[in-house]
C-alpha cells in the first residue's frame, strides 16, 4: 500500500477513524451472520439428538418385545417368531445410536466457535499493525523535514 506524501497527520487520523468505524461495523455484521449460522447448527444438533433418542427408544421397545417373545417361545420351531423382531430391533437401535453420536458431535464447542470472524479479526489486527508502522514511518519522515 502506498501512502501519499502530501497528506497531513490530521487527515490521516481522520481517515483512520473512519476506516476503523467501517471495519468494526463490518466485523459486527460478520459476527452476527456467523453466529446465526452457529445457532442453526446448534438447532440441527439438538434435532438430531431428539430424533436419535426417539429412534433408539423405538428400537429398545422392539428389542424388549423380542426378548419377551423369545422367553415365551421355548421351542426351536418358534425361533422365527422372535428372531425377526430381534434383528429389526437391533438395526433400529444402531441407527438411533449413530444419530445420537452425530448430534453430539455437532454440539462440540470447537464446532460452535465463529472461526471466520476470529480469522478476520486476526487479519484486521495484522493490517492495523502494518498501518501503524507505516504511519510511524511517515510521521518520522515529516519530522525530519
Amino acid at each position: 500500500m502506498q501512502i501519499r506524501e502530501d497528506r497531513s497527520l490530521p487527515s490521516l487520523i481522520s481517515d483512520l477513524t473512519q476506516e476503523t468505524y467501517t471495519l468494526v461495523r463490518k466485523e459486527v455484521a460478520l459476527a452476527k451472520a456467523e453466529m446465526s449460522q452457529k445457532v442453526s447448527q446448534l438447532g440441527s444438533g439438538i434435532a438430531s439428538i431428539a430424533i436419535g433418542g426417539a429412534v433408539a427408544f423405538a428400537g429398545m421397545l422392539v428389542l424388549l418385545w423380542a426378548i419377551v417373545n423369545s422367553l415365551a417361545q421355548v421351542l426351536p420351531a418358534d425361533q422365527a417368531a422372535w428372531l425377526s423382531p430381534l434383528i429389526v430391533g437391533g438395526i433400529v437401535a444402531v441407527i438411533g445410536l449413530i444419530m445420537l453420536m452425530k448430534g453430539k458431535s455437532n454440539l462440540e464447542a470447537h464446532n460452535l466457535l465463529p472461526q471466520r470472524t476470529l480469522n478476520s479479526l486476526q487479519r484486521d489486527k495484522d493490517l492495523a499493525t502494518e498501518h501503524k508502522n507505516m504511519a510511524k514511518e511517515q510521521f518520522a519522515k515529516e519530522q525530519t523535514r
